[in-house]
């Protein structure tokens, strides 16, 4: 072999050597940060299910005029190595053995709910006093149920909701929203998004709009990798699809600008969004005792 070609040949060797030495470090940090992730497990249950009898109310203009939509009504419970976390409260447990779904005076809802919290606890081997933070993604009716159980954990909630929902006009005009929150007397107030284990596994994304506070969540999980479980950003894939935003949002602009920012988050973490009122949604993460990691 002239010296010409051994020279081209050792070329083409080193090329080699160095992309396959990048691709082993590559595939070697990649072993490390899974390998350094926590196993979190995230348990789904069911809060209750309501039915939008005014299906207009979801959006600004006439689109749903006249539709009504069944909604899941989810909350979570997830389970860190340093603490564990429930996420949003379901309806109100006094539903809890009701002969009929009860409907709203105004006609708006029809609500039910099968069972208490305790109970559902219970099909994964916890107590009421294993929760050692709860969060809620807003503190609308059907995301602080059961809320007041859990006077022991300590409440992670932004300032600003947690301002707005215990406003001396808040508590004359929704007394039934504030009475669902007043035991939770442990409070950490938050102003942004918060990591809650330090650690990028589980992150509340503030992102407000639906009210002064409202958050969603982040999780980093081994297994089924990044998902987002949605808060009320949209309630069904048609708003998500659309943008649209329900009448009785706190902010119009505000949610818009929130959307964005939810969307950008999602695609940045290759996140798989969970939306948290639809039945679709729901069905697809494993139900306690099930969970997904």
């Amino acid at each position: 072999m002239n010296m010409k070609k051994l020279l081209v040949l050792l070329l083409v060797v080193g090329a080699f050597s160095c992309k396959q030495a990048k691709k082993e470090a590559a595939e070697s940090e990649t072993a490390v940060t899974e390998a350094a992730k926590p196993e979190i497990k995230l348990y789904a249950f069911s809060g209750g299910t309501v039915n939008a009898n005014m299906l207009e109310l979801f959006s600004q203009d006439t689109t749903y005029t006249g539709q009504s939509k069944e909604f899941a009504d989810a909350f979570y419970v997830i389970v860190h190595p340093k603490g564990t976390l429930m996420w949003d409260a379901g309806l109100p447990e006094s539903l809890v053995g009701l002969p009929e779904p009860f409907t709203s005076p105004d006609g708006a809802f029809t609500v039910s709910r099968k069972d208490s919290v305790a109970n559902q606890l219970a099909s994964i081997d916890m107590t009421v006093d294993d929760i050692d933070f709860i969060a809620l993604s807003h503190t609308h009716f059907d995301h602080i149920g059961h809320a007041n159980v859990f006077a022991g954990s300590t409440w992670l909630v932004q300032e600003k909701e947690y301002d707005f929902v215990t406003s001396e006009d808040n508590q004359k005009s929704n007394p039934d929203i504030y009475n669902s929150i007043k035991e939770l007397t442990k409070v950490k107030k938050i102003n942004g998004d918060y990591d809650v284990f330090g650690d990028g596994s589980v992150v509340m994304k503030f992102m407000p709009g639906h009210t002064p506070g409202h958050q969603v969540l982040y999780l980093d999980m081994v297994e089924h990798g990044p998902l987002m479980l949605s808060g009320d950003m949209y309630h069904f894939y048609e708003n998500r699809e659309f943008r649209r935003v329900p009448i009785f949002n706190y902010d119009v602009a505000l949610t818009k600008k929130s959307m964005g920012e939810f969307e950008a988050f999602a695609e940045e973490k290759g996140a798989k969004v969970y939306l948290q009122h639809s039945k679709e949604d729901f069905e697809k993460l494993p139900q306690a005792p099930n969970y997904l990691q």
